[in-house]
């Protein structure tokens, strides 16, 4: 059974950072990309960033190009998201989510409905 696991989550001042982890089990991550996705109270899920399962052509939104970077150790079985520069519009529930995509993959895309394994999510808030 495909499990993934989220952890660091919290309150942080804008400017700030926080790192994020994704650790998954049930599955072999080598044949899976992971993305991480958030949702802010009153919106809809989006997509923040993903990873192919290689490690390779890493995906993020336009609104965190630059401050955020995702990385996976797949020895590990885990996942990262390290968020740099904090914003209030960061805020979030941060859901990582798993997609078949075959052995050491390049694709990347971050399309909600091709994951279908997710975790049960962090909070993330960011305020002052």
């Amino acid at each position: 059974q495909l499990r993934l696991v989220e952890s660091g989550g919290g309150l942080v001042q804008p400017g700030e950072s926080r790192g994020l982890s994704c650790v998954t089990s049930g599955f072999t991550l080598d044949y899976y990309a992971i993305a991480w996705f958030r949702q802010a109270p009153g919106k809809e899920r989006e997509g923040v960033s993903c990873i192919s399962a290689r490690g390779t052509n890493p995906n993020y939104a336009d609104s965190v190009k630059g401050r955020f970077t995702i990385s996976r150790d797949n020895a590990r079985n885990t996942v990262y998201l390290q968020m740099n520069n904090l914003k209030p519009d960061d805020t979030g529930v941060y859901f990582c989510a798993a997609a078949y995509r075959g052995f050491l993959s390049h694709d990347a895309t971050m399309i909600p409905t091709h994951f279908d394994s997710w975790g049960q999510g962090t909070q993330v808030t960011v305020s002052s």
